[in-house]
């Protein structure tokens, strides 16, 4: 398995919803309220623009802002802002806050345009995506329809097979929800905090409170759980505590030289282009980078009261500018499952190339229709806005109905084209008299069409685990120690084969365990995801992978432990070596280190080299070519990712009298021709790994190798 950092989600990741806008204080059509309330701060419209276009820049592809995404840490810091001074002044007006009023007031802005957008975006993903993810696409719309999606997310980017999953059409709902989440908590502290203090500076400290620990939080999550830290509210909620605090001191920005003001306003704009120009799918995000982006939008916003025509809000607020600014909320919307869904209903199997940036500005004609024909209608209709128990109805009526909508489509699921019956490839192998050559056959002439008799289905191929994950003995990237025995095949056996490496050993468990129970072997699996059986650190979320040092020390101990007459070890040749020194060389030394200290007493070790890998993510590429599979196959010439890797493992092997497998000639036809579908079952599972229902396949030919090697009681010494 590739080693891939995951610092944050790949940046095809959607980013934040902006903050809605309205006259009631949540912004507004065409500007926001300034600062004191009395004059509107056309400038934060302008500097929603700039966010705006930043993210759809950057999720279309345009390399030059490559850090795009950090416009949805402005947005967070106008929502916070805005939201913050709509409450504020609601008190000072009123001498409370209504909480009723607050949430239906969000319900009415933010759902009727949502709920248009989550409904056609399911249409969409039903026609066009194919059928083999189509379920999970309809958990995200229920997700999204009730703020919990970004959960959803993070828990996903947490799957290390997961990693090159074509991102959901729903993803950048997961920002709404962030904020809808802080919105839970934050009028309820500020409502406590206003009846607790009567200084508004102490207002202050709730906050700084719930600032500091989610900063903190953040930090720590960036480093231990990314997904979590970019997806997660939890490590978020202080980029919308940033404008909070801003909007407690509202009131003395206009007092702010004008100077000061104008510089400060350029400097956070500055910042923001900064981020946006210099950050790329390498940083890790959000922990501390996060701070120059929230940094610029408070300096803009605090700089922006009292800049005058000197300040950032000159160009903020040209009326091109205040426009986007207006339909910032439902650009973001529909730019990006247009960017996912408009490539794929074109033909196209990939959502790169300029299809992408026409496909989100023609978002803007949508956002501006959205806008007019359904946001402001539903917002400024007299049934609603007089009444805050029918907003609030309304608003639970209509993410109601979206869940609704998701249950029944999923009754009703897209369905994938077939083609002509193949020949079942478990069948034509095990009955075969020579395994081997019937494998070649079937590799000689693959399918061209997904076949009507394919087994096991697109989907369990793609989501379904062998019982080393589902016992918890494939270790995670943040596991150290195997907690589990992790004990298969015949359990009572004398003899002891050990499985050693990272998930490219694991996937041969189907056929080890089978055999292993067959000829009375004891099976131990011992893998941890991406963690190589070499003795060298490969760099893991911009840093070492030192957890699996770690693993690999105490796992190796306990090999030697169990004295077992065999260790096959594999690993994929896909990593980047941690610190100085040429990969291919410092692979090879720690190969071998790792050879000479488990090859002693009785023990053999056998390598299986990596196995060929497909162009892409073999499962999606097959469904988006059902009927010309051919299009997903790779040359065996190409199919390396590290062929110095490969050359340096083998020499490893040679001075250290290993074994070596080559399952390249498993895989891929004499004519070089790698498949991706033989007979009626799938060779890949994904992007790198092959399909379990292949390997099961493959079964008598591993145990025909396996025998010719070691003998059916392992006694036998290849080369003695």
């Amino acid at each position: 398995m590739a080693v891939r950092p995951l610092a944050r989600p790949p940046r095809s990741t959607p980013d934040s919803v902006p903050e809605p806008r309205g006259g009631s204080g949540q912004g507004g059509g065409g500007s926001a309220p300034a600062t004191g309330g009395a004059a509107l701060r056309l400038d934060i419209q302008g500097l929603r623009a700039v966010a705006v276009t930043l993210v759809v820049l950057g999720h279309s592809g345009v390399s030059h802002v490559a850090g795009g995404y950090v416009g949805v840490d402005v947005f967070f810091v106008i929502s916070g802002f805005l939201i913050t001074s709509l409450m504020l002044r609601e008190h000072a007006r009123e001498g409370r806050i209504a909480l009723g009023r607050f949430y239906a007031r969000r319900a009415l802005r933010l759902l009727p345009a949502s709920t248009l957008v989550v409904l056609a975006t399911l249409a969409g993903s039903w026609l066009f995506l194919g059928p083999l993810r189509f379920a999970d696409y309809a958990k995200d719309a229920i997700a999204s329809a009730w703020y919990v999606v970004n959960f959803r997310l993070a828990e996903a980017g947490t799957d290390y097979f997961n990693t090159d999953v074509p991102p959901s059409p729903f993803q950048h709902f997961w920002s709404l929800a962030v904020e809808e989440q802080f919105y839970l908590v934050w009028p309820i502290v500020l409502i406590v905090a206003l009846k607790l203090f009567r200084r508004r500076a102490l207002l202050a400290l709730p906050l700084l409170a719930l600032a500091a620990g989610s900063f903190a939080l953040n930090l720590h999550l960036t480093e231990t759980a990314p997904s979590w830290a970019y997806f997660g509210s939890q490590g978020r909620i202080w980029e919308l505590a940033v404008g909070a605090l801003l909007a407690l001191v509202a009131h003395r920005l206009d007092s702010i030289p004008r100077p000061v003001a104008a510089v400060l306003s350029w400097a956070g704009l500055a910042a923001i282009g900064y981020a946006a120009v210099a950050f790329d799918e390498s940083t890790v995000f959000p922990g501390h980078n996060a701070v120059i982006p929230v940094a610029g939008a408070a300096a803009v916003l605090a700089g922006g009261a009292a800049g005058g025509r000197y300040g950032a809000g000159a160009v903020l607020s040209l009326r091109p500018a205040v426009w986007v600014g207006g339909v910032s909320y439902a650009w973001y919307l529909w730019h990006w499952p247009l960017i996912v869904i408009v490539p794929a209903a074109a033909g196209f199997g990939e959502h790169d190339g300029p299809l992408r940036l026409i496909a989100a500005l023609g978002g803007l004609v949508l956002a501006w229709g959205t806008l007019h024909l359904v946001e402001n209608p539903m917002r400024f209709h007299r049934a609603f806005k007089a009444h805050t128990g029918r907003g609030l109805s309304m608003g639970l009526g209509l993410s109601a109905v979206t869940a609704a909508a998701a249950v029944v489509t999923v009754q009703f699921p897209p369905v994938l084209d077939s083609g002509a019956a193949q020949q079942d490839t478990r069948k034509a192998i095990a009955g075969a008299s020579d395994p081997r050559a019937a494998l070649v056959e079937l590799l000689e002439h693959p399918a061209e069409k997904i076949p009507a008799n394919l087994e096991p289905s697109m989907h369990d191929v793609a989501y379904q685990r062998t019982a080393v994950y589902t016992d918890d003995c494939a270790l995670t990237m943040a596991d150290e120690k195997q907690t589990q025995p992790c004990l298969y095949g015949d359990t009572t056996a004398d003899r002891t084969v050990v499985l050693f490496g990272d998930s490219h050993v694991a996937q041969w468990f189907p056929a080890l365990d089978a055999i292993a129970r067959k000829h009375h072997w004891r099976l131990y699996s011992l893998t941890k995801n991406a963690c190589k059986v070499s003795q060298l650190t490969i760099e893991y979320n911009g840093g070492p992978y030192s957890t699996c040092d770690d693993w690999r020390e105490t796992t190796i101990d306990k090999i030697q432990e169990l004295k077992p007459e065999l260790v096959i070890t594999s690993s994929s040749n896909s990593a980047k070596l941690w610190g100085e020194g040429d990969t291919a060389t410092e692979w090879g030394k720690g190969q071998a280190e790792t050879y000479r200290i488990l090859q002693q007493g009785p023990t053999r070790v056998l390598t299986l080299l990596d196995n060929p890998w497909p162009k892409n993510n073999a499962v999606d590429c097959a469904v988006a070519h059902p009927d010309n599979l051919s299009e997903c196959a790779r040359d065996r010439s190409e199919a390396d990712p590290q062929p110095a890797v490969t050359k340096a493992i083998r020499a490893a092997a040679a001075a250290e009298d290993v074994t070596v497998i080559d399952p390249y000639d498993w895989v891929c036809a004499p004519s070089g021709n790698c498949p991706v579908l033989v007979g009626n079952t799938m060779v890949y599972r994904d992007y790198g790994h092959l399909a379990d229902g292949f390997i099961e396949a493959l079964t008598p030919v591993v145990e025909d190798e396996l025998l010719r090697l070691y003998g059916a009681d392992l006694s036998r010494r290849p080369g003695a």
